[in-house]
């Protein structure tokens, strides 16, 4: 008994530490996206040069994932997670040191192999901390990481604001966040792999349960790159608001999300996965059609902080879902994050390219039916409702978390 109480203190404790990894690896992303003005400034490029190389953090994303789930596998989950992610804090540094288009596109390269391998690591052992307790703790996660982007956000906006050099900006918070990262990983997990278990492959094609589940996880991400990279000029330019009030419009949906992850949680646990994903498409199917039809902006801000609260808890249970949908977690989450990853980079330049041929409101349209398939599809996701019980002994496969 005394062992088994030991064992699920351990876990909780690791649940913590996983959601400061997550708040730290959010901080890394809002850190970066508010001195993008400086960064293109120093290595002087155009706005179609910074647009392609935006492109390469999914792309080295994409690429690099795989390698997530054999990296663990050699050296154990504890200690995989806290060298990718002190990579991925350190890797803040780079782009702001590129003093030209080359150097900035490998630099955004590094940057998002980093991120990704990272972020399957973090997810894997969230999935596997929420089999242990054997409830949902995903969406409260991925609220961490909405809750680290914010302040992230929040000092880069007050270092521009002084002024301040962005490469003495990210080199401080660099080094505040790698060591919180490794200070973290301490309690997290350490997963070992099975006697005679075979390493995943560095490369593989996700499997067909991960495709399923991407899928709506890419209905979900391309509605976020579209509300985030397009709201406030929806707002400006087709209902001829003020930038300020546009500007809010972003902001309400970015914190409409945050908290609805942290509160997805009781929801996921009540409802399950799938009715709560179905509803929350249904809301955002209303809020598309209020950003459509509306024609008001405050009828469009309604329409968006419906489309945030809709979507916010999809990703964190499409994550979830992947890593129960089969024998090989870190593959299938890995999978699933390349889709929505990819659907994160389709989703801005498909929006202007539409909207450039026809209009913005087309665009969102477009936004309102992909939404639509989370009402339909989300029955794949059904594989994160089924019985979780609750581990009270020791697991052969898990290390005990050492201070």
């Amino acid at each position: 008994m005394t062992k088994g109480i030991h064992d699920q203190r351990a876990v909780r404790h690791a649940r913590y530490a996983v959601a400061a990894v997550f708040l730290v690896h959010g901080s890394v992303t809002g850190s970066f996206a508010t001195r993008v003005p400086w960064i293109q400034d120093h290595a002087g490029v155009s706005a179609g040069q910074l647009g392609l190389a935006l492109a390469f953090p999914a792309l080295g994303a994409s690429l690099a994932m795989p390698l997530a789930g054999r990296i663990s596998h050699r050296f154990g989950a504890r200690t995989a997670l806290r060298a990718l992610l002190a990579l991925w804090t350190l890797s803040l540094i780079l782009p702001s040191l590129s003093p030209n288009m080359a150097t900035l596109c490998l630099a955004l390269f590094v940057y998002g192999a980093t991120s990704g391998m990272a972020d399957v690591s973090m997810n894997a052992l969230g999935v596997e901390i929420e089999n242990r307790l054997g409830r949902s703790i995903m969406s409260g996660l991925h609220g961490m990481w909405s809750v680290g982007a914010l302040i992230g956000s929040a000092g880069g906006t007050l270092a521009a604001h002084l002024g301040t050099d962005a490469r003495l900006h990210h080199v401080i918070a660099a080094g505040v966040l790698t060591v919180l990262g490794l200070i973290a990983c301490t309690w997290v997990l350490d997963l070992q792999p099975a006697e005679n278990e075979e390493p995943p492959p560095r490369f593989a094609l996700p499997p067909k349960s991960a495709v399923l589940i991407g899928a709506v996880g890419f209905c979900a991400v391309f509605a976020e790159g579209a509300s985030l990279d397009w709201s406030a000029i929806y707002l400006e330019d087709q209902l001829g608001s003020s930038a300020g009030l546009a500007a809010a419009c972003t902001t309400g949906f970015t914190l409409t999300m945050a908290v609805a992850r942290l509160a997805g949680d009781k929801v996921v646990d009540r409802y399950g996965s799938v009715r709560t994903v179905r509803s929350g498409g249904f809301l955002a199917v209303v809020g598309g059609l209020l950003i459509v039809l509306g024609g008001h902006p405050a009828v469009a801000m309604t329409g968006f902080a419906l489309m945030g609260l809709g979507i916010a808890v999809v990703v964190p249970l499409c994550f979830a879902a992947a890593g129960r949908s089969g024998p090989n977690p870190s593959q299938a989450i890995a999978g699933v994050a390349t889709i929505t990853y990819t659907s994160g980079l389709v989703a801005p330049s498909a929006i202007g390219g539409l909207a450039q041929l026809t209009s913005l409101v087309i665009s969102f349209a477009l936004v309102t039916v992909l939404s639509s398939g989370l009402v339909f599809f989300a029955r794949v996701l059904r594989s994160g409702d089924r019985e979780r019980p609750k581990v009270t002994g020791p697991s052969p496969v898990v290390a005990e978390p050492q201070p």
